[in-house]
């Protein structure tokens, strides 16, 4: 088992052996064992409250294996407005309820839940199913988000 303990910077120039795709919520995990495509298994080892990111590298402590994160498309619900003060508006109820999001000026992406649909469909937005990359904000400390509890 490869254990992964040093990131570095993403740098297209490193000779990357592996690939590692994940999601939003496994980019946050610094504890982890995960198995790569070809049946290796990878343990990562990094300081908690690590957030992985896209094209980030990890290595061992030798430095002779590198693995490239990528982040991994999840399903997703993608969220419109006609207007930024509701796309505001949106963003507040959800930050209210301590929900990973994913902030832009056009639109706001959430994991999928049934209830905050409803809710956000009632406040006029629109709302699209996807599977694409989900990149959360880090909230307002750089810590990892986390959500325990059920909506439904």
């Amino acid at each position: 088992m490869l254990i992964l303990s040093q990131i570095q910077p993403p740098d297209f120039n490193t000779d990357v052996h592996f690939i590692l795709p994940l999601t939003a919520e496994e980019r946050t995990r610094s504890r982890h064992k995960f198995t790569l495509a070809d049946g290796k298994e990878v343990f990562l080892r990094l300081p908690r409250g690590t957030v992985l990111h896209n094209d980030d590298i990890l290595t061992d402590e030798t430095q002779n294996n590198f693995i490239r994160i990528i982040a991994k498309p999840e399903p997703v619900l993608t969220v419109v407005a006609h207007t930024p003060l509701l796309l505001l508006r949106a963003a507040y109820h959800l930050g209210n309820r301590h929900v990973p999001v994913e902030i832009t000026p056009n639109y706001l992406r959430l994991s999928p839940d049934s209830v905050l649909r409803t809710m956000l469909e009632k406040l006029g937005l629109e709302i699209k199913e996807e599977v694409v990359t989900f990149q959360p904000e880090l909230g307002a400390y750089g810590g990892a988000y986390v959500h325990h509890h059920s909506h439904s």
